[in-house]
C-alpha cells in the first residue's frame, strides 16, 4: 500500500512539474539571427515603442520642430529690386491681384473652368490668415470660394500666386494680361503695384 502511495504522490508531482515547465511547441520557433532584418529583436521591439509613445507630437504640431499644424496661410512683405516692398506668403512667393476682380466683392472671378487657377492658384487657408513682418492685419481677410475653399484678401482684393514664379523673389506674372485682366504684385498698403 506504501508503494502506491508514494507511486501516486510522485505521479502527482510529475503532473505539478510538467504544468509549470513550459509548453513544447511542435513548430520550429526562428533564432535572432534567422530574423529578417526588419524586424527587431523582442526585446529592442518593447524599448523603440515606448519612447516612441512618450515622443509622439501632440496633435496640433507636426514631427518636425513642433510646429503647430494651422493650415493658415501667411501673408509677409519682402523687398523686390524691381518693385520695392511687396506681398509674399510664408515661403516667399510673390502674391497678385487680379484687376478683374472687384474689391471688397466678395468673389474671385478667376475660376476652374477656364484654366485660370492652374495658372493663377488662389492663395488659400484652413484658418483666419496670419500677418508676417510689415503686414496691416487689419488689412487680411478671407472669401469662401466657389469650391468651398477659403481664399485670402488684402484690402478687400483676393491674392493670388503665380505658377511661372519658380523660386522666392520672382516676379514672373507682374504686369501680365491674362484671362480678362491685368496682374500686379500687391503693396504692403494693399494697392496693386503698376509699374
Amino acid at each position: 500500500m506504501k508503494y502506491k502511495t508514494f507511486l501516486g504522490a510522485v505521479f502527482v508531482l510529475a503532473l505539478i512539474l510538467a504544468a509549470c515547465a513550459p509548453a513544447a511547441t511542435p513548430t520550429e520557433v526562428p533564432t535572432l539571427t534567422e530574423l529578417p532584418a526588419t524586424e527587431p529583436a523582442m526585446t529592442e521591439t518593447s524599448e523603440a515603442t515606448e519612447p516612441a509613445t512618450t515622443e509622439t507630437p501632440a496633435a496640433d504640431e507636426t514631427a518636425t520642430g513642433g510646429i503647430p499644424v494651422t493650415g493658415e496661410a501667411t501673408v509677409q512683405v519682402a523687398e523686390s529690386t524691381d518693385f520695392g516692398s511687396i506681398l509674399v506668403d510664408g515661403e516667399g512667393m510673390s502674391l497678385y491681384v487680379f484687376l478683374a476682380d472687384t474689391q471688397d466683392s466678395g468673389t474671385s472671378t478667376c475660376g476652374d473652368d477656364d484654366g485660370c487657377v492652374a495658372e493663377w492658384p488662389p492663395l488659400t487657408s484652413q484658418g483666419a490668415p496670419v500677418a508676417g513682418d510689415g503686414v496691416d492685419e487689419t488689412l487680411l481677410g478671407t472669401i469662401t470660394r466657389d469650391d468651398g475653399t477659403m481664399q485670402v484678401t488684402y484690402n478687400g482684393w483676393p491674392l493670388y500666386l503665380f505658377a511661372g514664379d519658380a523660386a522666392p523673389g520672382d516676379t514672373n506674372g507682374q504686369g501680365l494680361d491674362e484671362f480678362g485682366g491685368l496682374w500686379f504684385l500687391v503693396s504692403p498698403t494693399g494697392e496693386a503695384i503698376q509699374q
